[in-house]
């Protein structure tokens, strides 16, 4: 499971839409023998809904890089004979196993997509609009007036990803990651003797005994990491996700001359990144031991463990050397750690339900204001006249004379003469215009 370079992408941007309620529709029955039949209009189909789904498949956001727009099916619009629109067909968009979905204009985090199959609704379809059906009263016998159907949800998402591993390896460019990875694991990453050879992450499954896990080789970590020196503040969100830290050490004395001061610089650069990494499990591992003489390594291994005040595992990711005693107390965090998570798993687990469309109740009590534009006209604003507004289509003759009815019971005509709206001027309702008459 090896990650290509050219085809890794950890953070996109991308806008989604729900489709919008399909409008109700103004009809009446018209059947042999029945010369007055009433009003049947039908409502609109809601709008579909846009889900985000984790596919265990994807390894990267490459697919978004050149689509970065999705949107869902809108509602059709009501018939006659009381016939609803069909519903739109709900938007599912597979992203990797790991992905957090965050709203892009206020960085709140929506859902942490940790888990194969998970499934977040990032934006919900509109309400189809009632058709005239639903606008029959005993003194309103035949109306021409329907509703439009409601809006779909729509906004900017940030996808990034945090890779889903096991284990993550960390430590300062050439202390032998990749060399570690490459020996324990099926992965088969690029490997020379020079800094920020790995360019992203390397994934390697580990098979040990009947035991699996995924380790991660976490590239580009330096003093300032955490501020954007070297690669690293690219990749530390990857090591967050791991259960155990494999936090590796050059002891060869022929690239770094100090490990103990290594650690520590490396530890601050996570701390920095976020303090939570440094409550995870880890095991310090001393490297590059087969370039030792066999008589200064004791020596070699107490020093640093003095400094650190851990204890540290030799070991030679060349030769095999050590290897096995590493694997055995990785395995052994790994499996009490996903013991726990399935226990915590099973307390919060619940089935997600599909949320109910956008319907917003129309306000029957509002604050309505009258501005003068430029050209002389007169509009009346207001935020419970725009949801009405939305609802309705003024080009209906029953729509506008329901509107007008809701706006005198909020004052219109005393806030019209307020204003100094004379007669003859002209005053606008959304796309509905009339001459001002006292």
């Amino acid at each position: 499971m090896n990650i290509n370079k050219a085809e890794f992408v950890d953070r996109v941007k991308i806008f989604v839409k729900a489709g919008d309620g399909g409008n109700g529709c103004v009809s009446f029955r018209r059947e042999k023998y029945v010369p007055k039949g009433g009003p049947d209009g039908g409502d609109g189909g809601d709008g579909g809904f846009v889900f985000l789904r984790a596919n265990p498949s994807l390894s990267t956001l490459i697919e978004f890089v050149n689509k970065r727009k999705f949107f869902a099916e809108n509602g059709k619009h009501g018939m006659g004979k009381k016939m609803k629109g069909r519903n739109g067909r709900d938007l599912y968009i597979d992203v990797p196993v790991g992905t957090v979905v965050k709203d892009a204009s206020t960085g709140q985090i929506i859902a942490d997509l940790d888990e194969p199959g998970k499934v977040v609704c990032v934006a919900r379809g509109g309400k189809g609009g009632r058709g005239n059906a639903h606008f029959s009263t005993p003194t309103r016998q035949a109306p021409l007036i329907a509703e439009k159907g409601e809006k779909g949800e729509a906004r900017w998402l940030e996808l990034e990803l945090k890779i889903l591993a096991d284990v993550g390896l960390v430590g300062y460019p050439n202390v032998g990651k990749s060399s570690l990875i490459a020996r324990i694991s099926n992965a088969r990453p690029k490997i020379a003797n020079y800094p920020f050879t790995t360019l992203v992450p390397n994934l390697g499954v580990v098979k040990y005994g009947d035991f699996s896990f995924v380790v991660a080789d976490i590239p580009g970590l330096i003093e300032g990491a955490s501020e954007g020196v070297g690669l690293g503040n690219v990749f530390l969100r990857h090591v967050e996700r791991c259960f155990v830290i494999v936090h590796m050490l050059d002891v060869s004395g022929f690239e770094r001359e100090n490990p103990a001061r290594d650690y520590f610089i490396i530890r601050e650069e996570m701390k920095k990144y976020s303090p939570f990494l440094l409550e995870k499990p880890e095991i310090v591992v001393a490297n590059k031991i087969d370039l030792l003489e066999r008589e200064k390594l004791p020596q070699r291994i107490k020093e640093i463990e003095n400094s650190i005040r851990k204890e540290v595992i030799p070991i030679s990711a060349v030769t095999g050397e050590g290897v096995d005693l590493l694997l055995d107390k990785v395995a052994s965090i790994v499996r009490k750690e996903r013991i726990e998570r399935e226990e915590r798993k099973e307390k919060k687990d619940h089935p997600m339900e599909k949320p109910a469309p956008v319907w917003r109740k129309l306000p029957e009590r509002f604050e309505i204001e009258i501005v003068k534009e430029e050209d002389g006209q007169w509009v009346v604003e207001g935020e419970g006249l725009r949801v009405w507004v939305e609802r309705f289509d003024l080009n209906q003759r029953d729509a506008r004379l329901l509107i007008l009815q809701i706006l005198e019971k909020n004052g219109l005509e005393e806030k019209l003469k307020e204003a100094g709206v004379k007669e003859g001027d002209v005053v606008r309702i959304g796309n509905f215009e009339f001459e001002y008459r006292e």
